[in-house]
């Protein structure tokens, strides 16, 4: 099961980004963006779990990446996705982190939010 901090250590080598926290009103959530434009591509956070269609009040960890509009209605429809949770729904996906989702397709999802962020 990847991580938060597996994903921070593969921002870090494959896009030699690293996280900013920038809410002191909540500073486990963090960001990635490009170095050169400042535009986001990732976006984690520690949420109740109902906010994201789980059963559970208890803090999961998730991470927001762009995507594709067409992509997310199909995703959303997979266990583990969800409607972005706080930002725009019609460009934005929330990846829940608690295992449900295959590393690789986290992976690739991060990579294809950093290519469409890339300005």
């Amino acid at each position: 099961m990847v991580t938060k901090e597996d994903i921070l250590a593969y921002a870090k080598s494959q896009y030699d980004t690293n996280p900013e926290y920038l809410w002191a009103r909540s500073p486990d959530t963090g960001i990635l963006r490009h170095r050169r434009g400042q535009k986001w591509y990732a976006i984690f956070m520690s949420i109740e779990g109902t906010k994201v269609g789980l059963d559970s009040n208890e803090a999961v960890e998730i991470m927001n990446v762009k995507c594709e509009p067409d992509m997310i209605f199909a995703l959303c429809e997979q266990k583990g996705f969800a409607p972005a949770y706080h930002m725009n729904k019609k460009h934005w996906i929330t990846i829940i982190l608690n295992g449900s989702v295959r590393d690789e397709e986290i992976y690739n999802l991060l990579d294809v939010s950093y290519e469409m962020t890339r300005g």
